[in-house]
């Protein structure tokens, strides 16, 4: 049986394992405090081209999201963000029980847009009784998406400009940002992500570290006291080093981009067999996680082999299969896998 569920089934590229057993017996301080993380954070700040980023290093996804989203709203203050995306599905209401809303804005491909932001802001200003309601403060939008979808530089922009008119922070879930990047279908240079938001992440997770995230935080007004609230939301580890160690490696070299490209590679030849085999897609997506429409018997057969998503039940009686390839996805699987969909 392999495992195609997720891209978090393995453990961490061999470089960072080996650089983590290499420095394993040396001393330094905790929290971050120390070479490592030091270096990793302004290779962080180097490659998104943001000198001026607040950089921290986080345990996991949903502590960055949380960490994010509490630290800059005021009690009264909500998110905006899609029906589908991650903080309003699996992460078992976290940013409710911080205290916040979620806005959430219908969507099919797992994108919001500048208009449902627009609206969303204009339904609140707009209304007398607005001292009564959660007030839109940030909007949440993650690249790629949860549904594995990419944002376009123009989406992104469009959306940021409205964010900037109202006053509204955007933050990007960067959890797959590897595979955003890796994508044949992106438009944004890596400099320019900095550019469009006010703070993001990128994922560590589910891109080849062993567990990690680097919130980079561009709006100084995000940034006082950024570390503490983490710390009080269990954000923070120990042995920050850890975290910095790993971070290095992968952005040291261009690692994490490589990385990206290779698991949407290997996606995209899976892709192309779904496709020449006449299999619905639920949903395009040009990244690392593909979605298909197939029977009860088809994933049943595709099941003895694989570890694959049943992601839900659709109106035509037939299973929403989630295929997600990884750095880590072997060339022989994909082989198998392709050959297995041609036969269903």
């Amino acid at each position: 049986m392999y495992r195609m569920n997720s891209d978090y089934t393995e453990g961490c590229l061999k470089a960072v394992l080996n650089k983590l057993i290499e420095t394993n017996m040396d001393q330094t301080n905790g929290y971050g405090e120390d070479p490592y993380t030091y270096e990793a954070k302004e290779l962080v700040k180097k490659t998104f081209a943001c000198p001026d980023a607040l950089v921290q290093f986080l345990i996991g996804g949903t502590q960055a999201n949380f960490v994010l989203i509490c630290s800059a709203l005021r009690p009264h203050q909500a998110v905006i963000a899609t029906n589908l995306s991650h903080i309003a599905t699996h992460e078992a209401g976290a940013i409710e029980h911080t205290g916040h809303k979620v806005l959430e804005q219908p969507s099919d491909d797992g994108k919001l847009t500048a208009e449902q932001v627009e609206a969303a802001y204009q339904t609140y200003a707009l209304d007398p009784n607005r001292p009564h309601w959660a007030q839109p403060k940030l909007v949440y939008v993650s690249q790629p998406t949860e549904t594995g979808s990419l944002y376009s530089k123009k989406e992104l922009n469009d959306i940021y400009k409205v964010c900037q008119e109202h006053g509204l922070y955007l933050y990007v879930d960067g959890a797959r940002l590897a595979y955003a990047f890796g994508s044949e279908e992106n438009d944004l240079a890596i400099e320019d992500l900095a550019k469009t938001c006010d703070a993001f992440y990128a994922g560590g997770t589910k891109c080849g570290l062993l567990f990690g995230e680097a919130m980079v935080i561009i709006n100084d007004k995000l940034k006082e006291d950024f570390f503490s609230i983490a710390k009080q939301n269990g954000g923070i580890l120990a042995k920050g080093r850890l975290l910095g160690v790993q971070f290095g490696e992968v952005f040291r070299d261009g690692l994490y981009f490589e990385i990206g490209k290779k698991a949407c590679s290997q996606a995209a030849r899976i892709r192309k067999a779904i496709e020449e085999r006449g299999i619905k897609l639920v949903t395009y997506t040009p990244t690392n996680q593909i979605f298909i429409d197939i029977t009860k018997e088809q994933y049943e057969k595709l099941s003895t082999e694989f570890a694959l998503s049943h992601t839900g039940y659709l109106p035509n009686g037939n299973y929403s299969v989630r295929i997600c390839t990884s750095w880590a996805t072997k060339d022989e699987e994909v082989e198998k896998i392709i050959q297995m969909i041609k036969e269903l």
